[in-house]
Order: C-alpha cells, then sequence, then structure tokens
C-alpha cells in the first residue's frame, strides 16, 4: 500500500505555505481543497517536478537578466574604444574556453572515478546532485523511495548520501576536514629548526592584593590610574626585558578570564604568578586562582606583596600556602618565592630572575621561520580601524601583509603595532601585537593562523563556521553522571574531575573526603575545586574547561551560572542530603544510576458527544480547548474532578483520517487504550514524560 502524504507536509518541505502550494496546484492534474487533503507518492513527485522546474526557470530569468546587464554596461563603455574590448572580449573567451575545456575534462574524471567526496558530516540535496552529475529532482525521487522527504537545501548525512550513491552505482568517500588546530604539537618542526622562545606569563590572584600595580612596577607605566576603582578593565599584553631575556606578561582580570581562554581550548601561559598580599593572607579569590591554575598544570610563582607593610607576614603566607600544596623551596617543596613590595619596586629584579629561572627549567623553544600561528588575547569592533584583536604569536613570524584565519574571522594583516603603541612590519614568537583587517572581531582564546593566500584563510573561516553550524545540534563532550559509566566501559574516562561547593567549609571537606574515597581501578575521583557558596559562572567555566561535573550542597547556582552551564552541558547536581551526593557519584560509576523522570503537560480536550463502533470501541468526539492532543501519549481521563482512567491515547481522527496531533481549537475523535467507559462532558488530559536534565 501506497504512503500518503498530508499537503501541509509537502509544503512544509518545500519551504512554502499550504495555500501557496494549494493555489500552484489549481489547474494542474492533482485536485486538492485545503492543507489536509492527501496525496499519493506519484502525486508528490509531481509536485517537486513542478516546484523544481519553477525554481530553475527563476534561476536562469535571474543569470539572463545580470547577461543582459551586463551586456548593456559593456556596450557604453565599448563606445569608446571598441577594437581594445574587441580584443580583450577575444582573449577572455580564449581563457573560458581552455577553461571549461578543463572543468570538461576534471568531471570526467571524476565520473571515471565513480567517487563522492564528502568534505563534511553533510552535504545538501543541490551539492549531491552537482557531485554525481544528475538533476536535484532525480535525487529526491531516489530519496522519496527511500521515504525521505527533502528539499533542494536539505543537509542529507553520510549513511543517506551512501545509500543515494548507491542507486548511481556510485561510492562514497569521506575525507576529514577537521579545522586545525594552532599548538606547538600539531607542526612537525626539525629540531634545528627549534629557537628559544621567551616565557608568556600571567598575573593572577584577590581583587586588591596589587597585581596591576605590580605590573606598573615591572614595565614603569600607570595601567591603574586611568581606571575605574583601581581595578583591571581590559585584558592586555606586555613585553618587557629583563638582562639579556624578554619576558611577555598577560594582564587578566582574573582567573576566570584565565580559565575561559582555556576553556576554548588556549592554553598560552607558560607561568602563572599569584600575587598574596603578606598583611593579608589566603582569600577565597586566591584559592580559586590556585585550583584554576593547577587545573592547566601550569607552573605557579607566589610572589608574596606588600612586604614593607608593619603587618605584613611572609612566613604566615607560607604556611597558608603550604596548606594548598604550594610548600617553598627551603621548605624542601618546589615552589618559588618571591617577596616583593610592588608599591615601592622592592624585590622586582629576583621576581625577574626567578620567571627567568623556571622557564629556563622548561626549556621553551619554537620555530621562528615557520608561518606563523597563535591565540587571540582579546578582540574589539573601533569605529575608526573596524576588526581589531590583540594576538600572540606562539610559532614562527607574523608579517605585515600576511593572510590570516582565526576562528570564522580571516583577512589580511593590514597594520601590525606592538605594545608600545608602535608600527612593526613583523613579530616573532611570545609577541603580542595587536593587528588589523580581520573580517571581524574574533572570540578571546581563538586560535590563529597564518595561510598561503586569502582564498585558504577564508576557506578554513567558513568550514569553522560550518563545524559551528552541525555542532549546534549536538551535544558537547561534557561529563555528566548519566553517561559516566558508559564512557567508563569505552575508557573515555580515566580521572572524574569534580567541583564541591557547599553552605560551610566543613560540608565541603566531608564531601570531598568521601567524594575520593571512591577512587578504584578504573577511574580516579579527583575533586579539583571547593568552595563556600552559591554556584557561580566561574564555577561553571572551570568545570567545563577541566571536564567536571559540579555537586552543591545546600547552595543553588546563580542565574548566569545556569545559563552557562545549560549552554555548555556542564552537569549540575544539586543536593540537601551528603550520602546521596556520594551514592550518586558511586552508582554513576557502577552503572546503576536510573535517570529522573518528570511529567509535562501537553493539552486538554473536552468530550462534547461520544460514538460506540462495534468492532472498535467508545470514540470520545472531542474538542481541544488547550495545547494539543497527540497519539501516543499519555492521557487521564477525568470525570467532576476525579481520575477515572489513565493510560494512552491508542488513536487519534480528524473526521475520517488517522492524525498524529490536534491542536487547540479543532474538533477530534479520542479512541483510549483498553477503556470504553467515555461520557459527554468528561476532560481528556494529555501528558507525557520527559527525563530530567540537570540544571
Amino acid at each position: 500500500m501506497s504512503k500518503k502524504y498530508r499537503v501541509y507536509e509537502v509544503a512544509r518541505d518545500l519551504s512554502v505555505s499550504s495555500k501557496e502550494l494549494v493555489e500552484r496546484l489549481q489547474g494542474t492534474k492533482i485536485n486538492v481543497k485545503n492543507h489536509m487533503s492527501t496525496l499519493s507518492e506519484e502525486d508528490v513527485s509531481y509536485v517537486y517536478d513542478l516546484f523544481i522546474k519553477v525554481q530553475e526557470e527563476k534561476n536562469n530569468d535571474n543569470i539572463d537578466k545580470k547577461d543582459t546587464k551586463e551586456t548593456l554596461i559593456e556596450n557604453t563603455e565599448d563606445q569608446k574604444d571598441q577594437s581594445k574590448k574587441n580584443k580583450t572580449k577575444n582573449k577572455k573567451r580564449g581563457r573560458n574556453k581552455q577553461k571549461k575545456n578543463e572543468q570538461s575534462q576534471i568531471t570526467k574524471d571524476d565520473q571515471m572515478n565513480n567517487k563522492v567526496v564528502l568534505t563534511s558530516d553533510s552535504i545538501t540535496v543541490a551539492e549531491l546532485a552537482e557531485q554525481l552529475q544528475v538533476s536535484s529532482t532525480e535525487i529526491i525521487k531516489k530519496l522519496m523511495s527511500l521515504g525521505i522527504m527533502a528539499t533542494l537545501n536539505q543537509s542529507l548525512d553520510v549513511e543517506t548520501v551512501e545509500l543515494v550513491a548507491l542507486e548511481f552505482d556510485v561510492t562514497v568517500e569521506v575525507k576529514s576536514e577537521e579545522e586545525e588546530k594552532v599548538d606547538e604539537l600539531d607542526f612537525d618542526d626539525k629540531p634545528e629548526d627549534l629557537k628559544p622562545r621567551s616565557p608568556v606569563v600571567t598575573v593572577l590572584g584577590h581583587v586588591d592584593h596589587g597585581k596591576t600595580t605590580l605590573l606598573d612596577s615591572i614595565r614603569n607605566t600607570k595601567v591603574t590610574t586611568g581606571e575605574a576603582g583601581g581595578i583591571t578593565q581590559h585584558i592586555g599584553a606586555y613585553q618587557v626585558r629583563a638582562n639579556e631575556n624578554k619576558i611577555t606578561f598577560i594582564d587578566t582580570p582574573g582567573h576566570a578570564a584565565f580559565t575561559a581562554m582555556r576553556a576554548r581550548g588556549a592554553q598560552v601561559t607558560d607561568i602563572a604568578i599569584l600575587v598574596v598580599a603578606a598583611d593579608d593572607g589566603v582569600m577565597p579569590q586566591t584559592v580559586e586562582a590556585i585550583n584554576h591554575v593547577k587545573a592547566a598544570g601550569v607552573p605557579i610563582i607566589v610572589a608574596v606583596n606588600k612586604i614593607d607593610r608593619p603587618t605584613a607576614n611572609v612566613d604566615k603566607i607560607k604556611q597558608e600556602m603550604a596548606n594548598y600544596n604550594l610548600v617553598p623551596e627551603e621548605w624542601g617543596g618546589d615552589t618559588v618565592f618571591a617577596e616583593v613590595s610592588a608599591l615601592k619596586g622592592e624585590g622586582i629584579d629576583n621576581l625577574l630572575e626567578m620567571i627567568v629561572l623556571v622557564s629556563e627549567m622548561q626549556e621553551l623553544k619554537a620555530n621562528p621561520n615557520a608561518l606563523a600561528s597563535g591565540t587571540v588575547i582579546e578582540s574589539k569592533l573601533d569605529k575608526g580601524r573596524g576588526p581589531v584583536a590583540t594576538v600572540l604569536i606562539r610559532r614562527g613570524t607574523l608579517h605585515v601583509g600576511d593572510s590570516i584565519a582565526s576562528g570564522t574571522a580571516y583577512g589580511k594583516v593590514r597594520a601590525m603595532i606592538n605594545d608600545k603603541g608602535k608600527n612593526i612590519k613583523k613579530a616573532k614568537p611570545s609577541t603580542p601585537v595587536e593587528i588589523l583587517g580581520l573580517s571581524e572581531a574574533p572570540q578571546a582564546g581563538e586560535s590563529f593562523r597564518v595561510m598561503e593566500n586569502d582564498k585558504t584563510a577564508r576557506n578554513l573561516a567558513q568550514q569553522k563556521l560550518n563545524k559551528d553550524k552541525n555542532e549546534l545540534m549536538q551535544n558537547n563532550s561534557a561529563v555528566s553522571l548519566d553517561d559516566l559509566f558508559k564512557s567508563i566501559q569505552e575508557g573515555e574516562i580515566k580521572d572524574l574531575n569534580i567541583i564541591v561547593k557547599a553552605d560551610v567549609q566543613g560540608s565541603c571537606e566531608a564531601i570531598k573526603h568521601s567524594l575520593e574515597k571512591l577512587s578504584d581501578e578504573k577511574v580516579n575521583v579527583k575533586v579539583i575545586h571547593t568552595g563556600v557558596g552559591a554556584v557561580n559562572e566561574n564555577d561553571v567555566m572551570l568545570a567545563s574547561a577541566s571536564s567536571a561535573i559540579i555537586i552543591g550542597f545546600n547552595v543553588r547556582p546563580d542565574t548566569s551560572a545556569q545559563k552557562t552551564a545549560k549552554k555548555d552541558g556542564v552537569d549540575l547536581r544539586l543536593y540537601r542530603i551528603i550520602y546521596d551526593a556520594i551514592e550518586d557519584v558511586k552508582k554513576a560509576m557502577q552503572g546503576l544510576l536510573e535517570p529522573e523522570y518528570e511529567e509535562v503537560f501537553v493539552g486538554k480536550a473536552e468530550v462534547r458527544q461520544t460514538f460506540k463502533a462495534s468492532k472498535i470501541g467508545t470514540i470520545a468526539g472531542s474538542y481541544v480547548t488547550e495545547g494539543k492532543m497527540v497519539k501516543g501519549y499519555g492521557v487521564r481521563l477525568i470525570r467532576d474532578g476525579i481520575v477515572i482512567y489513565e493510560g494512552k491515547l491508542d488513536t487519534l481522527k480528524r473526521f475520517k483520517d488517522d492524525v498524529k496531533e490536534v491542536n487547540t481549537g479543532y474538533e477530534c475523535g479520542i479512541l483510549l487504550e483498553n477503556f470504553n467507559d467515555v461520557k459527554d462532558g468528561d476532560m481528556v488530559e494529555c501528558f507525557t514524560e520527559q527525563e530530567v536534565k540537570p540544571v
């Protein structure tokens, strides 16, 4: 029995209104009355042929109009020097003929190969038709025979393309063109090409412990005096000289920005300077900064600031740092401590010397002779200059005039300004510069790279844009308790990172201790951060960057944290009993965690008249008053406020036709599964259940 299609379904697939489709079919061999009329597969095939023909005629008309316009312009210009234009046209015709012959030869070669090449996870119907050298109509007909309704611009997945290609005796080859990541590990540099590069240092710490003042003292500028309230309002990058060595400093608003960049895959920092005030001690933001840096695996140098204060106590700071596994070298640990007074400039030389020493231990190197690549530190849209990006070169040398791609942005470097505000022609590894010439402002933390030409840069940006669109339809790879066991079984997870937020510090420690005891030979449970208070956006960003889950005890997430967790797919679970949190993690590791479900109201209908059919049962003639009624969903029959029946909506009809759903304001016939005691005036409530997603 051939399948029937509704007019509104076909109209939706053709991206036209039902009314337009009905009007278009008037006077044709197909007679339809309204949007609910049915069409056979043969009718649908005719409709597709009709619409595709009209679309092709429109396209041809547009091309003819464009050609006519261009011809008129050419004729006007030719009046000045007709003979010269004729020569140019003859040359152009010769080139076009040669190009056409080359394209024809390429097409023949492709046909000889009998192969469709996919460079992404999907391809549109029109693109597939072009590759197969057949009309779009034929592709759509083949899809219809497979039970797939598709339009010209609809994307097809690899499996569907393989099925269609099989009909034409053509094979499908998938060539992955994944976005190229910019990291030194991605390039095969020869050891002899690698040269020492300057270290990149990030300064972190509590809000008023003197981060920016320390940088002021180092680079002899006064950033703080020009900022609101003395708090850093931007992300900047500066390069200073320490004796014969250069050091690049990245001044961030805090650890949140540090982790936000790392969440995007940007590991720009070689060394982290943790600034702690000698007269204040470890603060909550200090602890957060420590955890963020540890999660990044970056060496830490502790700068004990404000040693000139009468109440300064350096030994107390060292003791507090030791509690977070940052043990001073003189105490037998491996953490470098530097005592400074940013205000008076004391100990600055020693700090710089320590930075150079730590960087030498890392043996930082890069190839300066390659095409440049690196990371976007910040970007903005300047009214006078257009998109402006501050970038840090990690490999190669960037030149003015280079073609560059960064995420969905591309362009040619028109100008390059260093941290002193001077225009420069080139920038070597570990150098921060401001560049002009991009098509848009790229995101902070986005990688960039120099391409061979403008076309390649544009293609890479377009590829990233297509990839982002595809990823919008998919879940990200964030860890959740629901799929933890499966990931463990597949060997994808060896460390389960957890962030714990609670109402008091004692609860944090108790939960941390209990969770870490759950580690076994398959998975290591690590609590990477604990804190007191509401779950905030910083916690979510850290979880996203570290593939961690968040457990909240007697606390709630703030609004921004909820939105960010939902956007990034971070598993955020809230508990009021410690035992429940421990049990859920344990069950998830053992594959025993059952998903939670909640009921969702779908619609309500009033029974106005009943009909008895001997072979079917009692049909409730109903009017949908709220929402919609959906076939196969759960229903309750309510009489005088009492639930008489709860089960399944077995059959749903509009007149004599079976339908999947009926919306508010329409009449329908309802048949309940295994229940016939339906009376006039009863209310039918439709509902469904959906899995509760973590907040």
